[in-house]
Parts: structure tokens; C-alpha cells; sequence
């Protein structure tokens, strides 16, 4: 047996969760040793091969603005840039990058090398250590011991992982990658509650084999936004993406075949995402629909593999065939891997404190898909924050908790620990109740001074941001003080179709003018000597726009931080307070909220009983009603 006390802080797992955590531990100057099955696959995309999409690009920005480096991977290896929702408010537009599958996992593990204090190991952690609900560190199935002040374990979908190809099953994380299978019996040693949920993939195809000819051909922006601030501009060339169909002879060839999908004979046991299902769910649940949309996504610049994207599946191999050849462009196509579905086990993640510790086991730390959630950017958001907190409690200071009113990151963890899951957990921009505030033209002035804060972010990138919002202030102001004639105005507003400004009543703001919804930033430059540039343009118009809706929402705010206000303590006695439900009570034990905010969002809990918690809270601590 090898003993080492070299590390203060070990990752289990490489993937977006633990690329994250190891890097940002690193970067706060702690050792790390990165565990992980296989070093070739680290930051392997297990998946679609993109980054983005519906609010999992405002993730993505957000933990660039922090430090983190999903956002870089994803620039350094884009084949394609799409900005979804432009027809939708500027609240609800989310990036995505559709990315070069070998050149991104090339790159994580690059940077996860070249990081001072990272220390990489491809074993297999079977063994949490503990001491007195204290986390001591990992055993492996090499009967290492390696000790430290904090673990995290972010094993993703391999944790006990299972396989199903029609009614055929194995043990793995991925396809042709072993499971993490001894683990789970440690955890539960530990008294830690696991669940069991499946997700998915679409089969890959020869690029050889498709016909795209009459495909309908989806081009990238024509100008191109990166994900990350440190990307000052995209210079690769796009690829495209092509569009194709399901239709009633697909549908007929999964129907017939239902009785062969482990999802539907039952040897799938796992809850799978609601979001995001596989085609023969789609065709079953959705049987008025005559076609569902394929995306055929090429796997890199120079790959020989296209990726089905929305194709999901874990029929058999021969039905896989069938289903593609009904397809218009895929009638030859040749499988390189077929669809599977995996089962895993899962930490219920109410188990867990808004660090992302274990609420029973000091340092320990869950991140990523082990938490119930999908998808590699709620990995990524998740592995930054229990990496940051892993840090801090090393130095004795203040945990790091975002709330739902600063970040998307914010919603998923609060929305993880407090609502729990049953199903794999997807954000969406209508998770975010304060969603307006939480745009992707604004993370950096939201989040990059906490960055700054812990050292992972460069000074000069934080000056260019605090001048890019003085530049926006400066702006905004202007044209408050700028006000033009009817004689000025009229020939543009009536080009736009808006209201003309009556003649003989003076003029009207640029502010005012910009407020009108046919009004750009374009338009402001035409009319008036004000400068804008793009970035600025955009900016400005959005919070001249929504001036009234924001101040609204942050109205909202202040009456949530008087709730924030009142904090619970850890060890508060909820079956001393009178009056309670058996309902409220035992929630409130099991999620143990940290004031009464958190309290207010945990299902089942009424206004009334945080009336109660709220009379007891000032009586324990002697105020008066």
C-alpha cells in the first residue's frame, strides 16, 4: 500500500465538473491530484459535440467570468457559432458552439497538464476515507491511499454505470470505458442516499455515408460572439450543420420495435431526462407529430463521423440501421457507433449544503451529473463552485454561494439542494425568475469582480470590464441630456413606422426615442452625433429598452435580501416550533435551508409556516415581534 499527504485537495473524475474544480483549486494555489479512468478522455464530450445552447450558454459565460475554462475550450476548438433566440427577447439569447470533439478533449487535458500543482493519476477511486464526519481522502483499487483536506467527486455518469443496446447490457461510464463500480458501496457506507438515472446518446455515422444534397444547410452567424471574454475574436472559418427529418416510415420502424428498447421491456430502471428524450420516446409520447428534427453535426474540422443530434436511442443495433436508412441523407449511412443508453447512480443532491459539500461529511464535495444534473455545462458550473468552496474552507473564510438573483449558477445549485431531483436536471431560462437581470451582455459586470477576487481573474480583464460599463453609464446619460428636434427625428421614425414627434412641442430625448421598439442603436447614430460601437450599441439599448422592467425586478431583490436576511442556524430545533405541519417539519430538517428564503423556495412549505419559522427566529434570539 502507497500512503501520500502531498495533496490537499483530490478530484475524482475528469470530466467538465472536474476539470473545473481541479483547475480552479490549482489556480488558488492548493495541490491536486486529479483522478481519473482514463487520461486519453479527459474532458471527453460524452455527447453532442457542442457547447451552449438554452441558457446552458449563460453557464457557460458565467463560469468565463469567474475564472473558469469551459468557455476557453470551447473558442479554442469551435467549428461553428449560433446565438439562439435572436428572434426573443435579449433576456432568453443563449451562444452555442458547435465544437471539434478530439481538439476539445486535446486541449482540456493540455490545460490541465500545464497547470502548476495538478497532479494527474489514472486509477479508480473505490474508497472515500472519513474520520469522525471529517473527509480524510481516497483509496483506489490499486490500494493507494491518498490524503487530503478536501475531496471532490465528480464520476459522472460512471458511477456503477450500465450500458443497454436493445435488450443487451454491460457495465460502463461510456461506450467501450469501464464503470466506476465500488465506489457506490463506499458512499453508501458513509450513509449517503444514491438513486438511479439513465441518459442517452444518438449514434455517430461515416461522413462517407451520408448524401447531403438535398439537405437543408445550417450556416453559423456571420458574426461569430466567442463564449469566452479572453477570446477577442473568432478567425476560423464555420462549418456547417444540416437539417433533416423523421417521418411516418421512421415512426412505423420504432413502433414496431418497442418490445426490443430496454426503455419499454423494462431493464431500464433509471429515471431519464424529461427534456431531452430518445426518438422512440418522442414517436411514442408525441404520436401526432409526423417528423422530429435531425441535426447532423459534423464531429470536428477534419473528423470522418457526423453526430445525429436528436436521434437519441437505445434500440437494437439492426433497428438503428433501419431507423437511419428511412432517413432523407442517411438511406446509405453506415454506423461507426451505434446509440446507447447508461444507468448511473446518483447522489441525492438535498444531501448537500449551496457549497456543494456533504451536509454530514466536512469537505467532501459532489459536482457535475453525480448531482442529478444533464449536460456539460451544468457540470462545468457545478465543479467551479465546489472547487472555490472546497478552497475557502482551507482558509477558514467565507463559503461562496451565488443566489438566484446573480447568476443562472445560482438557480441550478439552489434549485439541486433545495427542490432535490428525481430526474436529470436541465436549465432552462424559465428557471430563473429573475432572468431579465441575468443576461449574457451583462455576466461580467455581475460576476467578474468575484473572480477577482479569488485570483482568477487578471487585473487588466477586469479594468476592461469596469471601463466597458463606465463607457455604458456614459452613454446612457448622454442621451438623456440630448434631445432632438421633430425636423431631426421625424424622417427616421417614420421610415421605422414608429410615431412621428408632433411639430411645436420641442424635441424628445435620444433615451426617450431609443425606448421605442422599432428604434436601434443603428438609428441613434444616424440621428444624432452620439458614437456607439457594437458592443457598446447593444448594451445600451438593451438597458434603455427594459429601464422600467429592471428596476421593477431589482425592487423585487431588495424584499428577497430582507429574507436573506434572517438566517437559520445549522442546528436549529424545527419540532420546537408550534404550529408547524409534519410536512413542513420534516422538510425543514431534511433540507436544512440557511435562511428563510431558501425556507420559502422548499416544496410544500406555506406562507404560514415561514410566518412561524420567522416569529420563532426573533423570539430565540430575543427580539420583539
Amino acid at each position: 500500500m502507497t500512503k501520500s499527504d502531498r495533496f490537499e485537495v483530490v478530484v475524482v473524475g475528469a470530466g467538465h465538473a472536474g476539470i473545473e474544480a481541479a483547475l480552479v483549486s490549482a489556480r488558488m494555489g492548493h495541490s491536486v491530484l486529479l483522478l481519473t479512468l482514463s487520461v486519453d478522455n479527459i474532458g471527453q464530450m460524452s455527447c453532442n459535440p457542442s457547447i451552449g445552447g438554452l441558457a446552458k450558454g449563460h453557464l457557460v459565460k458565467e463560469v468565463d467570468a469567474l475564472g473558469g475554462e469551459i468557455g476557453v475550450l470551447a473558442d479554442k476548438t469551435a467549428i461553428q457559432y449560433r446565438m439562439l433566440n435572436r428572434s426573443k427577447g435579449p433576456a432568453v439569447w443563449s451562444p452555442r458552439s458547435q465544437n471539434d470533439r478530439i481538439q476539445y478533449k486535446t486541449c482540456a487535458r493540455a490545460v490541465i497538464e500545464h497547470t502548476p500543482n495538478i497532479d494527474i493519476k489514472q486509477e479508480e477511486a473505490t474508497e472515500i476515507i472519513t474520520e469522525k464526519n471529517r473527509v480524510l481522502g481516497v483509496r483506489t483499487a490499486f490500494n493507494n491511499e491518498y490524503y487530503a483536506k478536501a475531496v471532490i467527486v465528480t464520476t459522472g455518469t460512471f458511477l456503477n454505470g450500465l450500458m443497454h443496446i436493445g435488450l443487451s447490457n454491460f457495465h460502463g461510464g461510456r461506450l467501450a470505458e469501464p464503470a466506476a463500480t465500488r465506489l457506490t458501496d463506499s458512499l453508501k457506507g458513509v450513509g449517503i442516499n444514491l438513486g438511479r438515472l439513465k441518459t442517452g446518446t444518438s449514434p455517430r455515422v461515416s461522413t462517407r455515408s451520408v448524401d447531403l444534397t438535398d439537405l437543408r444547410m445550417q450556416h453559423g452567424d456571420q458574426t461569430p460572439e466567442p463564449l469566452s471574454f479572453r477570446t477577442k475574436k473568432v478567425i476560423e472559418v464555420q462549418i456547417p450543420c444540416y437539417i433533416t427529418h423523421t417521418n411516418e416510415k421512421t415512426h412505423e420502424i420504432i413502433l414496431q420495435n418497442l418490445d426490443r428498447s430496454p426503455l419499454y421491456s423494462g431493464k431500464i430502471k433509471g429515471i431519464g431526462p424529461r427534456y431531452c428524450p430518445s426518438i422512440e420516446t418522442k414517436v411514442e409520447r408525441f404520436a401526432d407529430r409526423d417528423s422530429h428534427l435531425v441535426f447532423i453535426e459534423p464531429e470536428g474540422r477534419d473528423a470522418s463521423e457526423y453526430y445525429l443530434n436528436g436521434l437519441s436511442t437505445s434500440l437494437p443495433y439492426d433497428v438503428q440501421v433501419g431507423i437511419l436508412h428511412s432517413i432523407a441523407g442517411l438511406e446509405n449511412a453506415e454506423i461507426t457507433k451505434p446509440g446507447y443508453a447508461v444507468e448511473y447512480d446518483f447522489v441525492y443532491p438535498i444531501q448537500l449544503h449551496p457549497t456543494l459539500e456533504l451536509k454530514t461529511i466536512k469537505s467532501l464535495y459532489f459536482a457535475g451529473q453525480i448531482n442529478g444534473t444533464s449536460g456539460y455545462e451544468e457540470a462545468a458550473a457545478q465543479g467551479i463552485i465546489a472547487g472555490l468552496n472546497a478552497s475557502l474552507r482551507m482558509h477558514d473564510e467565507n463559503p461562496f454561494v451565488l443566489k438566484r438573483y446573480e447568476a443562472y449558477i445560482g438557480v441550478l445549485i439552489d434549485d439541486l439542494v433545495t427542490k432535490n431531483t428525481l430526474e436529470p436536471y436541465r436549465m432552462f431560462t424559465s428557471l430563473a425568475e429573475h432572468r431579465l437581470l441575468l443576461r449574457i451582455d451583462n455576466v461580467a459586470d455581475r460576476l467578474m469582480h468575484y473572480g477577482l477576487k479569488f485570483g482568477l481573474i487578471e487585473p487588466n480583464d477586469w479594468q476592461e470590464c469596469v471601463n466597458e460599463r463606465e463607457e455604458i453609464d456614459r452613454k446612457i446619460e448622454q442621451m438623456r441630456q440630448t434631445v432632438l428636434s421633430p425636423a431631426v427625428a421625424n424622417p427616421i421614425l417614420a421610415k421605422k413606422s414608429e410615431a412621428i414627434i408632433p411639430e411645436g412641442r420641442g424635441g424628445q430625448s435620444v433615451f426617450q426615442i431609443l425606448k421605442r421598439p422599432q428604434i436601434h442603436y443603428e438609428d441613434i447614430r444616424e440621428m444624432s452625433d452620439i458614437a456607439l460601437s457594437p458592443e457598446i450599441g447593444r448594451r445600451v439599448e438593451i438597458e434603455v429598452k427594459y429601464e422600467g422592467y429592471i428596476k421593477r425586478e431589482q425592487q423585487e431583490i431588495a424584499k428577497l435580501r430582507q429574507l436573506e436576511k434572517e438566517t437559520i442556524p445549522r442546528n436549529f430545533n424545527y419540532a420546537g416550533i408550534t404550529g408547524l405541519s409534519n410536512e413542513a417539519r420534516t422538510k425543514l430538517v431534511s433540507v436544512r435551508p440557511i435562511n428563510l428564503d431558501q425556507a420559502s423556495r422548499i416544496q410544500g412549505i406555506s406562507p404560514s409556516d415561514i410566518l412561524l419559522l420567522l416569529l420563532h427566529l426573533k423570539k430565540s434570539s430575543g427580539q420583539k415581534k
